[in-house]
């Protein structure tokens, strides 16, 4: 029963990190449910009050850093509000409508074509806003990454 356990806490992990490139995976929340398949199968007493408390800091974190990467790079590069909702949405949907390549395509043509027709921006400034989107997606996903290790690393330490 142990071996399953584990295999289900690492799956659970694993897609956390496929949740990084693939953003309608909830990645943080796959962390939460290996620290909860830890519990379930082993003890939530191993887990004290205060690794709970930090988890739930850094999944907070992890929620405002993804915001924040993609309005900061968007408002950097000179873009609106619409440029930052065109990138989010592109995001959403890149990736179903060009499978790989649309994960980043997605948000600079969302950025880009939001900033055309809302603000009726010059195609230069859209596509500076594009490029933002691209370089807050890129932001966003090394800064996650980095979390969700300290997250798992916190966890093996504190088991």
């Amino acid at each position: 029963m142990g071996i399953i356990a584990w295999i289900l806490i690492i799956a659970s992990f694993i897609i956390a990190f496929v949740g990084l490139v693939y953003p309608i995976i909830p990645s943080v929340l796959f962390i939460l449910v290996g620290f909860i398949l830890y519990g379930a199968f082993y003890s939530f007493g191993d887990l004290p009050w205060w690794f709970w408390l930090i988890q739930i800091l850094f999944v907070a974190l992890l929620f405002g850093a993804d915001t924040l990467a993609n309005a900061f790079g968007v408002k950097k590069f000179g873009g609106s509000d619409a440029g930052m909702w065109g990138s989010t949405i592109g995001l959403l949907i890149g990736p179903f409508v060009i499978p790989f390549a649309g994960i980043l395509i997605g948000p600079f043509l969302g950025a880009v074509i939001a900033e055309l027709i809302v603000t009726r921006s010059s195609i230069k400034q859209a596509v500076l806003t594009g490029i933002g989107s691209l370089v807050g997606f890129l932001t966003s996903i090394v800064t996650k990454g980095i979390i969700q290790i300290i997250m798992i690393v916190l966890f093996v330490i504190v088991i």
